[in-house]
């Protein structure tokens, strides 16, 4: 196991973001009344998609494992993968 300790010899800090939209193919009512209110104001857009963004810190042994410990978070209770694509992105925190 690679644990990386802060100069205090704690666990490492690390940012997470998680990006969740629809898959393709699935309804998008959110989306849908954006792009009809868009309109009603004269403003033509296309294709109009939602995304949610979660963020979040947490402590880990290494980026590998808190991208694990996260990709469980989203499977579990952050988003539905049948309906859902979601990204993670990890970033240590800076001292």
């Amino acid at each position: 196991m690679n644990i990386k300790l802060d100069l205090n010899g704690d666990f490492m800090k690390y940012d997470a973001e998680v990006k969740i939209s629809l898959k393709k193919g699935m309804l998008n009512p959110e989306a849908a009344t954006i792009q009809r209110a868009l309109a009603l104001l004269k403003y033509q857009v296309e294709d109009t998609k939602t995304l949610q963004i979660i963020k979040f810190s947490l402590e880990g042994d290494d980026e590998g494992t808190v991208r694990r410990e996260v990709d469980e978070m989203c499977q579990r209770l952050l988003c539905n993968p049948v309906i859902h694509n979601y990204a993670i992105e990890i970033t240590p925190q800076e001292k």
